[in-house]
């Protein structure tokens, strides 16, 4: 593609378009966020200069990338600054009317002229439409001079535009509305378009109030930038102010905040979910303040950050009427469910705005303006910090840390902080602060919401008991079980610990088995999907600690008009959680009240028809499912009972995504409650993906008819069907609630339809059909291989020839079975690495790697189908890099001291230490008797330490022994949650390291409780780099989608070494549903960190390091070539030492000594460090052989070569052949000069550091004279 115009459009904000692996849709941004104000308005340019100053001291927050003169993004919005614009607008012939009178805003343009001068003409054409008056443009004036080379490239063409107001539109705010539609107007005109640079057209502000300055810059470069700010005579009574930190070093100049009404510190966790609520309620929406609403329509630009696509609905919400206040608490309330102490007036204030919107959840801290009022609020967790002072003298300093302005202590009123869920706010015309009480004391006095609820909002149980509620079919339970794809496994490893515990099951070791694309055997849906959760620039929720600040309570039901409260507007069913037993829908299927209406929809297919019959079935559904909205039906519940020989269940996620888009795409969603009546969800990731897709409450039918069938086949010792039930559901609800916290989303609300998954194996138009705005990056199956396994396990419920009595199917997912799930870790790989390991037989060794590499039988791995493109003529071994340099760049995983027994830690690390290659303490600790050598020399201190987030055994003494220092920001396992170690196993030794009590158990937080954002981290790698400045420094990730971006911001914040772990990596202990369901393979997580590393000109100054289940030596050629340098491995060690794969580690009954502490099984262990060397030896000799043949004589020179990876044919596989690596083996398209690996070092400023030019000095004394020294020094920001 040649053309300019065949190029890709730019994202909007000038980021490249999405390419290989890398999307900007997944880029992150945090920053610091401020605002000064006169609390009575008085205009100034002090405040200006003080707002600037503010901005200055933020610097830090920001980052800058491969250019240190290329920022993030910097901005102010401050009032119409009118006695400068009329005096500049003079000189170039522009009379300005009064205040208010006239609207102006910054205005990007792109930088090819024809293609400025047809935006100006369309800006120009709409404002006569709309019927106001161009007053005219000016240039406005610019020093790009420090500005660095990438962010002036894409600079766009910076001018101001003056509207003058009709003289028939008496009202402010309804000129304020009417600048709002013509700016709507004139982007979706130019957005629409076929410029090239029609993305580089951008309109910062357009307004009678405010005004913006902002770019891709640096806080330390706005005045320079825009001399307009610094002349004496701009004056305002406040100022906002933003530095971003973002993940990318991609120039953006409209990304830079603030936007027209906010600055936002933080994430949107929930933000595509918001994004789709909001197009459904478009239709809904009417308001007589914005008599033609259709033509502002689309509210929510796509392509925008969280920040910006949240702006445009406030805005939205404001321009409807709204307080901003009230707008800003209707997106971002406060927890309130739990609260019981909070007035009654504002939790049904609350209580009923959650029927109109959904929260916007995540960390957040948003500093508001519309030019009059200026305030802050905070998420209801608090995650982002906010401290305002008050001067005696009227001044306000708010800003995400104190000290970012001067002011003498005499003269301060007031320091606060801001409070988790409470707003703050300045009101210049009232010339006062407004505090939280205030505020929403006056806003739930507006209208009687309780009345309202109480007349309209009825709760499940209040419904009136129905006339017939399915009861139990045991004859049939077996057989439809088969048709559902149940297993003895789903049966007694997830669904009895369920109903006896109320608790999800724990698992252990990891997952080793084939993709549900590439496995053999059919699969659920639900296999296909990976959970995403959040880590570094957001962290998660701890559901544990944390549980006030949580809701699963929900409610089902039509919405009515967001923009008009009306009684009839919280007319829904409450539900107090989303999971209903069969009386609970049988209630709902029954209800007869004035408002609801309820139908049933089937979802079963004609299995003769095979897959165009589930394809008819599907459309005939979506197509009902539109009908009976059109007929005033406010509850659609989706139906597979009635599965019989002739009628196959349509898979339960396919037909709950496939209704929700149609709905959401015909405009109608929001006007019905969607409810899953199906034998197919059973554990607490079908739960998760069916309320993660639009499902507003699920019936699991035949999980409750099978734990009946196993209450009386004796399953469930003590149990009645009232008592397992409940635990069931108790369970499920826990679960999910785990999920979402995972991911950082508090409330149940504002995950229903949020799409928090990644989906593996799946096909391009499959997604984007049924489970749209999904990524799938692979592609995969289609609807025709989700029919042939539907129809698989029907023909299994149903065969044409009964042969023998029907039983199910063992599963052999979480346990090893001859005839079930394929492992890689099986008897014959596990001896033939046993077998070689301890009799050092190399020959063995290749035996064993060829049955875990040989995957032509048993497809397993993404890695499974890449093939090399060797040399020509392949290269003499004797040339090629030797082991014992290729053995240093191994590692062994995070295993805690606790989680595995003493013996075999200190063994890795003998092993380890003895061949300069590093071993992990994992986040237990160390015992400080391990950092001097033993007296046969052996050193069994662990090289790297790790600092995960509940710190066990961190001091300094542990942090500087150490040559890495890892911190864990999640774990392949269990990505969102906490480490966790069972209390049967924290024996007292284990109990002293870990700085805890013996007995027990120990559960880290999710998030670490310092770092919540992206520049949180760079603290703290900042402060473990003081503390060891000679360690290298490490970032544990765990592969989804958009690691790139977090890496790339982790590279930025002056990391040494990222680490990409796959979804697969080993464990003590972690929930079943972690093992199985979240992350993903490791191959796609380190190809889009390569890619966007290298995209970003970051990838010179990082190492990447990757994991999970590395097993072979043509595991690491496959990891290098994708681009990493070190290579860490868990599983397999602990398997050469002898584990034999129980997968007990959880129970402390390990029968090899390996992960226990029990003294007595802890004698069994049979290890020994030569073992582990031989295992690490013969991994490098094997990489060595490819190496050769691949014609590479060093380890560097391989690194990040994707070319020379290829994709072997999975033509004869049902499901594999649908496969497209392309973007996995995409190559960025950057110059020679750009390097692939890491040739230098991060810069981490260490001699600039208090430490090194301040304290240590005066310290002296003390330090090497034993002096005492007493240090009293001035600190500021």
């Amino acid at each position: 593609m040649s053309k300019e115009t065949d190029r890709p459009a730019p994202t909007p904000g000038g980021l490249p378009p999405a390419q290989g692996l890398y999307d900007p849709a997944h880029e992150h941004d945090a920053c610091g966020v401020g605002f000064v104000v006169d609390m009575k308005g008085r205009k100034s340019h002090a405040i200006v200069t003080q707002a600037l100053s503010v901005l200055k001291n933020l610097l830090h927050r920001g980052a800058c990338g491969s250019e240190v003169n290329t920022g993030d993004g910097a901005g102010i919005l401050i009032q119409m600054p009118h006695a400068f614009l009329s005096r500049e607008c003079a000189r170039i012939g522009i009379t300005l009317p009064a205040p208010t009178w006239y609207g102006a805003g910054l205005v990007f343009l792109p930088t090819d002229p024809p293609q400025a001068a047809r935006c100006r003409q369309i800006f120009e054409e709409i404002i006569l439409e709309e019927g106001q008056t161009l007053l005219g443009w000016r240039d406005v004036p610019t020093d790009d001079s420090p500005v660095g080379p990438s962010a002036r490239a894409v600079e766009p063409v910076i001018r101001q535009i003056f509207i003058g107001r009709n003289a028939g539109i008496q009202d402010d705010r309804q000129f304020e509305r009417t600048l709002y539609v013509i700016r709507k107007r004139v982007e979706h005109a130019i957005y629409g378009t076929d410029m090239p640079q029609r993305r580089l057209f951008y309109l910062p502000s357009l307004s009678s109030n405010t005004l913006i300055y902002k770019g891709m810059l640096s806080a330390d470069q706005i005045e320079t930038m825009y001399p307009d700010i610094v002349d004496p005579i701009v004056e305002s009574g406040l100022a906002l102010v933003h530095q971003r930190f973002s993940t990318n070093t991609f120039p953006s100049w409209p990304l830079a905040h603030p936007y027209r009404y906010l600055a936002h510190n933080g994430e949107i966790n929930t933000l595509r979910g918001n994004i789709n609520w909001m197009r459904a309620r478009e239709a809904l929406c009417e308001t007589p303040l914005v008599p033609d609403l259709k033509k502002i329509l689309p509210i929510v630009l796509e392509g925008g950050s969280d920040s910006a696509i949240f702006d445009n609905v406030l805005e939205f919400l404001v321009m409807a009427g709204r307080p901003l206040p009230h707008a800003v608490l209707m997106m971002i309330p406060e927890p309130w469910s739990g609260h019981e102490s909070m007035p009654d007036d504002l939790r049904a204030f609350y209580e009923y705005h959650g029927c109109l919107m959904e929260p916007w959840d995540g960390p957040a801290s948003i500093a508001f303006t519309d030019g009059t009022v200026i305030g802050a609020v905070l998420d209801r967790n608090g995650l982002r910090p906010s401290r305002y002072s008050v001067t005696k003298d009227g001044l306000v300093v708010m800003a995400s840390e104190v000290g970012v302005l001067d002011i003498p202590p005499d003269n301060v009123l007031i320091k606060e902080r801001l409070h988790p869920g409470r707003i703050f706010l300045v009101d210049t015309s009232q010339g006062r602060i407004i505090h939280d009480s205030e505020i929403k004391q006056a806003l739930a006095g507006e209208r009687p919401y309780r009345g309202w609820l109480k007349q309209h909002l009825v709760p499940l149980e209040e419904l009136p008991p129905p006339p017939h509620v399915h009861e139990p079919d045991h004859e049939t339970v077996l057989q439809r079980q088969l048709a559902f794809g149940y297993t003895h496994e789903d049966l007694r490893i997830l669904m009895a610990p369920m109903a006896q515990n109320g608790e999800e099951p724990v698992g252990s070791m990891g997952t080793d088995t084939s993709l549900a694309v590439l496995s053999n055997r059919p699969r659920l849906l639900y296999d296909y999907f990976k959970q995403l959760f959040a880590q570094v620039t957001n962290p998660p929720l701890d559901a544990i600690r944390e549980e006030l600040v949580t809701q699963m309570s929900t409610t089902t039901g039509p919405e009515r008009n967001l923009l008009e409260p009306e009684p009839e507007s919280c007319r829904q069913i409450k539900l107090k959680t989303p999971v209903l037993d069969n009386e609970e829908l049988a209630r709902i299927r029954y209800v007869d009240r004035p408002g609801f209406k309820a139908t049933t929809l089937p979802m079963l297919f004609p299995v003769a028809d095979g897959a165009a019959g589930l394809a008819r079935a599907l459309e005939e559904l979506c197509l009902k499912a539109g009908q009976a909205v059109a007929l005033g039906y406010t509850f659609l519940i989706l139906s597979d009972r009635g599965v019989d020989k002739d009628l196959a269940p349509i898979p339960a996620l396919l037909a709950t995504a496939g209704v929700h888009h149609h709905l959401v795409r015909e405009g109608t969603r929001a006007r019905v409650g969607l409810i899953i009546e199906s034998g197919e969800p059973r554990e607490v990731h079908h739960a998760a993906l069916l309320i993660g897709y639009g499902a507003g409450a699920i019936n699991p039918y035949l999980a409750f008819e099978t734990l009946d069938d196993m209450i009386l086949g004796e399953l469930l010792p003590g149990m009645d069907h009232a008592k397992a039930t409940k635990n069931y559901i108790k369970a499920l609800n826990k679960g999910v609630l785990k999920v979402i916290s995972k991911m950082g989303i508090s409330t149940i609300q504002s995950y229903r339809g949020a799409q928090i998954f990644e989906a593996i194996g799946l096909g391009k138009e499959f997604v984007d059909r049924y489970f749209t705005w999904t990524a799938s990056r692979i592609g995969g199956v289609g609807l025709d291989v989700i029919a042939e396994e539907a129809i698989l396990r029907h023909q299994h419920a149903f065969p044409e020839r009964p042969v023998g009595k029907p039983e199910l199917d063992w599963g052999g997912e979480y346990q090893w079975r001859r005839d079930g799930e394929y492992h890689l870790f099986n008897p014959d790989t596990v001896f033939k690495l046993q077998h070689a390991t301890r009799s050092g037989q190399y020959k063995i060794f290749k035996e064993y790697t060829d049955l875990v590499d040989n995957q032509n039988q048993n497809l397993c791995t993404l890695r499974g189908l890449f093939d090399f493109k060797f040399a020509g003529t392949p290269i003499p071994l004797e040339e090629v890099e030797p082991i014992e340099s290729i053995v240093k760049r191994f590692a062994t995983g995070a295993m805690s001291y606790g989680s595995i027994s003493q013996e075999a830690h200190e063994t890795l690390a003998i092993a380890m230490n003895r061949m300069g290659a590093r071993s992990n303490t994992g986040e237990g600790g160390e015992d400080p008797a391990r950092y001097k050598p033993d007296e046969n020399g052996d050193l069994r201190r662990s090289a790297v330490k790790q600092v995960a987030s509940g710190r066990f055994g961190v001091t300094s003494e542990y942090l500087v022994n150490a040559t890495d220092l890892q911190i864990k920001m999640a774990q392949g396992s269990k990505p969102g949650e906490g480490g966790q170690l069972p209390g049967q196993k924290v024996y007292p030794w284990i109990a002293r390291v870990r700085f805890s009590t013996p007995g027990v158990g120990l559960i880290s937080p999710p998030p670490h409780h310092d770092i919540y954002s992206i520049e949180d981290i760079k603290q703290l790698i900042h402060d473990l780099k003081n503390s060891n400045p000679k360690a290298r420094v490490h970032v544990k990730l765990v592969a989804e989608v958009g690691v790139g971006t977090v890496a790339a911001g982790v590279a930025k914040a002056f990391s040494d070494v990222v680490l990409i772990s796959g979804h697969d990596g080993g464990t003590g202990a972690s929930p079943l549903s972690s093992i199985k369901h979240a992350g993903l393979p490791w191959e796609l997580g380190l190809a889009e960190t390569e890619q966007v590393l290298v995209l970003n000109k970051l990838r010179d100054r990082i190492t990447v390091q990757v994991d999970g289940q590395m097993k072979t030596g043509r595991d690491v050629v496959v990891a290098a070539l994708l681009g990493a340098e070190e290579y860490g491995f868990s599983t397999a060690p602990l398997v050469v030492m002898g584990c034999v794969m129980m997968r007990v580690c959880h129970l402390n009954t390990c029968p090899v000594g390996i992960a226990t502490q029990d003294p007595e099984l802890r004698k069994k262990f049979a290890g020994r460090p030569e073992f582990v060397q031989n295992f690490f030896r013969f991994i490098a000799e094997e990489v060595r052989e490819y190496m050769a043949r691949l014609g590479f004589r060093t380890m560097d020179e391989m690194i990040g070569r994707v070319d020379r990876l290829d994709v072997k044919k999975a033509v004869d596989h049902w499901k594999a052949r649908g496969l497209d690596y392309a973007s996995i083996l995409y190559q960025p398209a950057v110059g020679p000069e750009v390097p692939l690996r890491k040739v230098r070092e991060q810069d981490h400023g260490l001699e600039k550091s208090l430490d090194m030019t301040t304290i240590l000095p005066l310290c002296r004394p003390a330090l090497e004279l034993k002096e005492p020294v007493d240090l009293r020094l001035p600190i500021r920001n």
